[in-house]
């Protein structure tokens, strides 16, 4: 096969990060934690579903509340917004201020609903929610690290739930997802396509 060497395409330098160069597409969650005698939230695009198991990671730094408070707990929690909950979403990033704790800010301005199964925050209306217990943190990807978790409840909603009745293309379109576009745009996804799997393929 030939070498790659087309002219449309541009040498990236990677002694920096190439990510904020171009688009990628990404989910878009909200993780929540117990921090002291509150709680805080924090929106994440690098997060996945890690193998066919219930297992859930995501990317976060030592320096962040997040990654301190799962350790110290052990348990987080995932949110899932609809595309109507962006703003809520994004606020969930307010930074910490000397005056006011960030929990504080989140827990007046947000509308929360509290974890079945743990002491931790969801958005409320979210279409997903996963309460996770820790299962292992991997750190040394520069300055940031995987937090990883056994997710030990799942509730969706109605709406989303996949059954063999329904019409996943009329589904998705009356109850699309929230999608990020990194760095910094956002899409609603609701015209989606069968994708053409080889014959007999399996996962």
């Amino acid at each position: 096969m030939d070498i790659l060497q087309d002219k449309k395409y541009v040498s990236l330098d990677t002694r920096d990060p190439i990510w904020d160069r171009i688009f990628t597409v990404a989910p878009l969650v909200v993780v929540g934690t117990k921090e002291k005698d509150g709680y805080d939230l924090a929106p994440k695009h690098m997060a996945t579903p890690l193998g066919f198991g219930n297992y859930f990671g995501f990317v976060c730094t030592p320096r962040h509340g997040t990654y301190q408070n799962v350790k110290k707990t052990g348990e987080f929690t995932v949110s899932f917004p609809k595309p109507d909950q962006v703003t809520t979403t994004s606020l969930s990033a307010s930074p910490r201020t000397e005056a006011l704790a960030k929990s504080q800010q989140i827990v007046e301005a947000l509308p929360l609903i509290k974890a079945a199964s743990m002491d931790a925050p969801l958005v409320k209306d979210a279409y997903l929610y996963l309460e996770c217990d820790l299962f292992k943190i991997i750190d040394g990807f520069g300055e940031n690290s995987i937090i990883t978790g056994k997710i030990k409840e799942a509730y969706v909603h109605n709406d989303y739930l996949r059954v063999s009745e329904k019409d996943e293309q009329e589904q998705l379109k009356n109850n699309p997802l929230l999608a990020y576009i990194s760095y910094g745009r956002f899409a609603k996804i609701e015209e989606t396509y069968n994708f053409p799997f080889p014959k007999d393929f399996k996962r």
